[in-house]
């Protein structure tokens, strides 16, 4: 007990100066002086700059349009019967003349057998007929027999005549419904699915559907057109009395084998599919519908697409692309990333010589695939922002560099979306082509 405590007095002093020394040292000096410098001015901003450009730029309307075969025909049972058989398969291409479904024909080569006894009866009793008003008459010239009996034989023969008249259209009418039991197709193109199988009842209650069949090469596609833009196109859609299929197949010739004037090859259309390719061969414009849809104000248009593939098929949507008469001559454009948009106008990001940004309201035109018109704000050679939009607010600095160089390729080629049928009055944006 003693000596503990004697060793707490002698340490104590010890104790003391040691922590006296531990708080006169502050901790951490060098790292705290460092946090406490004050910070310099944030680096300035990297973006990516493209020059404002003149050019000229094509102008392009585009419209949503459905396609439908060039000739539907619907494949009717015609007779009342059990249907035999299929005869092809299900969306296949088929010929003209082509069997495509059987009737059984049992009660209908009874009935086309009966009219054919039928008839010979006749044709016998109006030969017997003849012969005797043959001999009623060389008697009666002798006067051995009557008028009246002559008058009476010459009434029988006509009667006869007729008679045999009738049946021969009885037969044909029977040879009619014979050969409906077997039903042909009567165009070549695709056949649809069958809408009933073999062993189904068909004619009982009028002419069954049975499938469709069509004509997919040409394909029709019918396209809205605004009434402002037909009327700036109307100089270019005259002489539509001789815009036949022969006509259409013989434009096709030249589109496909680059030999079309640059006049044809302008009023040639395009087709972006549903998933925002290019149909590989052009089409041209055949008909134009008497009037203006007063609802929506469009027209619609009728044109004609070369289908050797079958690719193609009714009930498709897809966009039509058409050039517009008025092509952007010596038109500013600059890229679409540049623009930036609030609440319905739009806006640049400019750098200056100084490097330092300034928005620029601006007036904008109608788009050209990756770029977009500009009517008024800005002038060709000015720099403005297409990468990091985001960071130059106006009056600051920035570290600007340039975009890669546009490949001649791609310019003037709009990227295309997901089609949907049209819901009603018909949007027509301009867009562009190569």
């Amino acid at each position: 007990m003693s000596s503990t405590s004697s060793f707490a007095r002698v340490t104590s002093p010890a104790v003391t100066l040691l922590l006296a020394l531990t708080l006169a040292v502050p901790w951490g000096t060098a790292g705290c002086e460092s946090q406490a410098a004050p910070k310099g001015p944030p680096p300035p901003a990297r973006v990516v700059v493209a020059k404002v450009a003149k050019r000229d730029v094509p102008l392009f309307t585009e419209a949503v349009a459905s396609l439908d075969g060039y000739v539907n025909a619907e494949i009717r049972a015609r007779v009342r019967g059990i249907l035999q058989s299929q005869r092809y398969k299900d969306g296949a291409a088929v010929k003209q003349g082509q069997l495509l479904f059987t009737i059984d024909r049992s009660e209908y080569q009874a009935a086309f057998e009966a009219a054919k006894a039928s008839l010979a009866r006749a044709e016998t009793a109006a030969a017997h007929n003849k012969a005797l008003l043959a001999r009623r008459k060389d008697l009666g010239a002798a006067r051995v027999v009557s008028q009246q009996e002559l008058e009476d034989a010459e009434a029988s023969a006509h009667d006869a005549d007729d008679q045999v008249r009738a049946l021969t259209a009885q037969l044909r009418q029977a040879a009619l419904n014979l050969s409906y039991t077997e039903i042909r197709s009567p165009l070549t193109g695709v056949a649809g699915l069958a809408n009933v199988r073999a062993g189904n009842l068909v004619g009982q209650d009028g002419p069954t559907l049975l499938t469709t069949v069509s004509e997919v090469d040409p394909m029709r596609v019918t396209f809205p057109l605004s009434e402002v833009e037909y009327v700036k196109a109307a100089g270019r859609l005259k002489r539509l009395d001789v815009r036949d299929r022969a006509w259409a197949m013989a434009q096709f010739k030249k589109l496909s084998a680059g030999q079309a004037s640059p006049e044809n090859l302008e009023d040639s259309l395009e087709l972006v599919l549903a998933d925002g390719s290019i149909y590989k061969q052009r089409g041209v414009v055949v008909a134009v519908n008497r009037q203006v849809d007063p609802t929506t104000g469009t027209i619609q248009l009728q044109a004609l697409f070369p289908n050797p593939d079958n690719f193609l098929r009714p009930g498709q949507f897809a966009r039509v692309r058409m050039r517009r008469a008025d092509s952007g001559r010596g038109a500013v454009v600059v890229p679409e990333a540049a623009l930036i948009a609030v609440q319905g106008t739009y806006s640049l990001a400019v750098v200056g010589s100084d490097n330092k940004v300034k928005l620029k309201r601006v007036e904008v035109g109608p788009s050209a695939g990756p770029v977009r018109i500009i009517d008024k704000g800005v002038e060709p050679g000015e720099m403005v922002v297409v990468d990091g939009v985001q960071k130059a607010t106006d009056g600051a600095t920035v570290v600007a560099s340039m975009a890669p160089t546009e490949a001649p390729s791609s310019a003037g080629r709009p990227g295309g979306g997901p089609i949907a049928p049209p819901a009603g009055a018909n949007a027509t944006p301009p867009a562009a082509s190569r």
